[in-house]
């Protein structure tokens, strides 16, 4: 119901864009689908492979790699499988539901997110080279421990700890 709500105002506003200044509307639009059609093949990319995941690990095997009943190493493969995955925020919080929906635990789930956002185990080389090696460690590990604190404090808040 709120999808449809936001659908109408975003239709509103468009519209009142369009009449208030048709060519910067129509320039705004045309740089949104470019962003889009530039967007896309990732998206499509990540969501088949986590849709070829889920078929190949049924849900019971999902549940018992990252689901609540696998605790703190659940915890500690989901970090781990989101610091070494490079995959754009914006397609993280999807993933997370999809693997959520197919059995995996909130707090597993939360290390995961949390560490894909933050760690970056395959861009550090170009991390490397701009900021150094010494500060690119310390700002991995220190966000790669981070994780655990988020993944705790979203068993507490769901109440799975």
């Amino acid at each position: 119901m709120s999808s449809i709500i936001i659908y109408i105002i975003m239709i509103v506003l468009l519209m009142i864009s369009y009449f208030k200044d048709k060519k910067k509307t129509k320039q705004a639009l045309k740089k949104a689908w470019k962003s889009f059609d530039n967007i896309l093949p990732q998206i499509i990319g990540v969501l088949m492979l986590v849709g070829i995941l889920l078929a190949v690990f049924d849900a019971q095997l999902i549940s018992k790699l990252i689901g609540n009943e696998s605790g703190w190493i659940g915890v500690i493969i989901g970090a781990v499988i989101g610091a070494i995955t490079l995959i754009p925020g914006f397609v993280a919080f999807p993933t997370a539901a999809m693997l959520l929906g197919a059995g995996a635990g909130y707090m597993q789930i939360g290390a995961f997110v949390s560490t894909l956002m933050m760690v970056g185990v395959i861009t550090a080389p170009v991390e490397i080279k701009y900021f150094g090696k010494r500060l690119t460690i310390l700002r991995n590990t220190l966000a790669f421990v981070f994780s655990f604190a988020v993944a705790y404090i979203i068993g507490k808040v769901v109440g799975k700890v």
